[in-house]
C-alpha cells in the first residue's frame, strides 16, 4: 500500500487537536481588510479560531490523514 499525500492546503489552514478535533480560522465577513475604522473588540473576534463543522470532519479526515 503506498503511503497517501497530505493536502497541503488544507494543512495550511486547519489544525487538529489533541482530542482529535479539527480548528480552523474563524470566517467572518468584513474581517480581512479595512479594519481602521472597526472596533478593536471587533478585530479581536476576527483572530478566533473555531471547531470544524463535523459535516466536514470525514473530508478533512482524508486530506490530512497523518494528523
Amino acid at each position: 500500500m503506498p503511503k497517501l499525500k497530505t493536502h497541503k492546503g488544507a494543512a495550511k489552514r486547519v489544525k487538529i487537536t489533541g482530542t482529535g478535533k479539527f480548528m480552523r480560522e474563524a470566517q467572518f465577513s468584513g474581517c480581512s481588510h479595512i479594519l481602521t475604522k472597526k472596533s478593536p473588540k471587533r478585530i479581536r473576534k476576527f483572530r478566533k479560531q473555531r471547531v470544524a463543522d463535523k459535516t466536514d470532519t470525514p473530508r478533512l479526515k482524508r486530506m490530512l490523514p497523518y494528523g
